[in-house]
């Protein structure tokens, strides 16, 4: 016989039916208002864009507020963590080894730790391996490409003048032109704001390995529009310094080595060991990819860019900056520790990376000043080969490891295995020197100078670093107000260049 509910049981079924109701009410109500909040936004849009490229980010405030705002707070350096702070750090004083590693190449002359979105062009201007254009008769030491990443203006640029023109001009052409720093237009389609890219070379180096960009998901356009620029690349030489990609035979540091060995590039020769070095541009996409995050479906934005809730709005903090800044907001949206246990977690993970990376250094730049002696001692090329294929190697995976900043974290495993084994390659070339040494009579230690400045470095390699930096200095107090005279003369921007 079928059991029947006491009256009072009743009433409190019925109770509790309407109290879900009520609240399933209001969750959808709240969805509602938010839908029609973001279609007021847009179907009313006191600033209406026409063209998929606006390089005043200006234009944009008045319909995302909020965004704006959030992306203006990329100009504060406040932050501070123990690695990786807002603030700008001469990594080559901190490193001085790393002057010996890129001994020929402009990066010997200055680097150092990056700054929010908002200070994009104008760091580009002070750092010294732009040089000078312009002062004592100086000509371009770098490309238009190097432009390529600081703004908006870019892809207007290449849009007007055609992208192999504007990678092939001076780096100089465009200084007048690049004034709006990276913001909406670089990963916003401004009529409708939908994700994308704004540069060809993501969607070149896609179409080659069969990939569409314009087919990813939502979810993956939230890393893909950070991968457009935070990626390792390299300038075709012969092509005018065609920018490119080179993923054709995969996201790795050896698939990168091995389309770059097939092709026989390399971005200088050492003038020390006469290696022909490999530079690692920032591949923090491609490491992002070999960590637990990224191969879980976390996205950029999901850890660098967390929504934010303001009174009934959500809406994504534009503020790109360090996790570690908003735990709430990042990392405790999935893991249930307390913050300072996974600060501490993070920071135990780079420490170890950065004491071993410190190891490496040293080595590699012991091997390349070893095998200058080699060869001042008579070594014929046959006898360095096996030195100068370790010194490649080598520093190839070092400078991967360590080049995109963040990967101490993205994916500290990857990071590690490739340390390892350019500590492996070092302390190789290093044996291989001592044998070459060896045979043209010399069985001593070899002799090495004193590195420990970041001065002391450069002067050893040669460079007049006092001159650098004066003409430097009138580049920017005499050359830099032309350009942007220039731009106000044809409103490249609105209120100052940003």
């Amino acid at each position: 016989m079928a059991k029947t509910l006491k009256k009072w049981q009743g009433w409190l079924l019925f109770g509790g039916a309407m109290v879900i109701v009520f609240f399933l009410g209001l969750l959808c109500s709240s969805m509602l208002e938010r839908r029609a909040e973001i279609a007021s936004v847009f179907n009313n849009r006191r600033t209406q864009m026409t063209d998929s490229i606006v390089a005043q980010n200006e234009k944009f405030a008045e319909d995302f507020p909020r965004e704006y705002e959030t992306w203006a707070m990329t100009e504060d350096t406040s932050f501070v963590s123990k690695y990786n702070s807002s603030q700008e750090v001469d990594v080559l004083g901190q490193r001085p080894e790393m002057v010996i590693l890129w001994a020929g190449y402009s990066f010997s002359r200055g680097y150092n730790t990056p700054r929010g979105h908002r200070h994009c062009v104008e760091d580009l201007r002070k750092i010294m391996r732009t040089g000078s254009p312009g002062v004592d008769g100086q000509d371009d030491i770098q490309p238009g490409t190097c432009w390529t990443c600081k703004g908006p203006d870019v892809p207007r640029l290449m849009r007007e003048k055609g992208t192999d023109k504007f990678y092939a001009a001076k780096w100089s052409n465009w200084g007048p032109e690049v004034m709006n720093t990276v913001g909406c237009s670089d990963c916003h389609d401004a009529r409708t704001m939908e994700l994308r890219p704004a540069r060809p070379a993501l969607y070149e180096a896609w179409a080659r390995v069969g990939k569409d960009v314009r087919k990813a998901t939502h979810q993956e356009m939230r890393s893909l529009v950070c991968a457009q620029c935070h990626t390792e690349y390299y300038f075709e030489k012969d092509n005018g310094n065609y920018l490119h990609f080179p993923q054709e035979k995969g996201m790795t540091c050896e698939a990168a080595e091995e389309y770059y060995d097939s092709i026989g590039f390399y971005d200088y020769i050492n003038p020390l060991s006469k290696a022909k070095i490999l530079k690692a541009q920032h591949p923090g996409y491609e490491l992002y990819l070999q960590g637990i995050h990224g191969q879980r479906g976390v996205s950029c934005a999901d850890c660098h860019m967390p929504y934010i809730s303001e009174g009934g709005v959500k809406y994504t903090d534009h503020h790109i900056m360090s996790p570690l800044a908003h735990i709430d907001r990042t990392c405790q949206t999935c893991h249930r520790q307390d913050a300072e246990t996974l600060r501490q977690n993070v920071y135990e993970r780079q420490q170890k990376i950065y004491d071993f990376r410190t190891h490496v250094e040293k080595e590699l730049a012991a091997a390349h000043i070893e095998a200058k002696f080699a060869w001042d001692k008579g070594a014929t090329e046959a006898e360095m080969q096996p030195v100068l294929t370790d010194l490649r190697k080598g520093q190839w995976r070092w400078d991967y490891a360590v080049a995109s900043h963040g990967a101490a974290f993205h994916a500290p495993q990857e990071v590690m295995r490739l340390l390892a084994s350019a500590m492996e390659f070092a302390k190789d070339a290093r044996l291989q020197i001592a044998r070459v040494v060896a045979r043209h009579g010399f069985t001593g230690q070899i002799p090495l100078p004193d590195i420990s400045t970041k001065a002391k470095a450069q002067s050893y390699i040669g460079l007049d670093m006092p001159k650098l930096n004066s003409q430097k200095k009138q580049f920017l107090d005499t050359i830099v107000p032309k350009w942007i005279e220039t731009a106000k003369k044809n409103k490249r921007f609105i209120t100052k260049p940003m």
